[in-house]
């Protein structure tokens, strides 16, 4: 393999300097000169010093954290998230786990909304299908070393109430951790 940067020429007993303009200078990239080599022979030394930056910046890539899918929270609740749009827009399901209702808990539809990052902040509205209450989750997915993702959300759930004077206790707040179903 020739070296790109400085070549020494046998013949005329002198060093001489490779690079792209003395190429070029010297006629069509792929011929070979005195004190150049056909630019063919340059390529390896190319390809290999591309792949040794990429292997240098690779532990510096961030991974990125996709909502779309099935997901899990700490309580046992699944959400299902799909249709995300280009500008950030989603949709989905809810089923929860849990409830203070006596009625049947029903999968729930959801809307929401993120940010286009590697790591995006999203919130979505929950409008229960069993009970007169809707919850709001605001949160960011995350992504650790492996690769694996978890939405870390806090929540408001609101329920309707019959007067002003019960506003006080209408509204619980909360957190869930959601890890993505395998």
């Amino acid at each position: 393999m020739v070296e790109a940067s400085r070549l020494h020429n046998q013949t005329l007993g002198r060093a001489g300097t490779c690079s792209p303009v003395a190429i070029k200078r010297r006629g069509s990239p792929a011929r070979s000169t005195d004190t150049c080599p056909p630019a063919a022979e340059m390529v390896p030394t190319t390809s290999l010093l591309l792949l040794l930056g990429l292997a240098l910046l690779a532990p510096g890539l961030s991974l990125h954290c996709n909502l779309t899918g099935n997901w899990t929270n700490d309580l046992g609740s699944n959400m299902t998230i799909v249709n995300v749009s280009n500008n950030g827009e989603f949709k989905g399901t809810y089923h929860t786990a849990v409830t203070t209702s006596k009625n049947e808990i029903k999968e729930s539809p959801l809307v929401g909304t993120r940010h286009n990052n590697s790591q995006p902040t999203f919130g979505f509205t929950v409008n229960w299908s069993f009970r007169d209450t809707t919850t709001v989750f605001t949160g960011q997915c995350f992504v650790d070393k492996e690769g694996n993702e978890t939405l870390k959300t806090m929540w408001l759930l609101r329920s309707n109430v019959s007067s002003i004077d019960d506003n006080w206790n209408a509204t619980m707040v909360g957190t869930n951790t959601f890890t993505r179903l395998r």
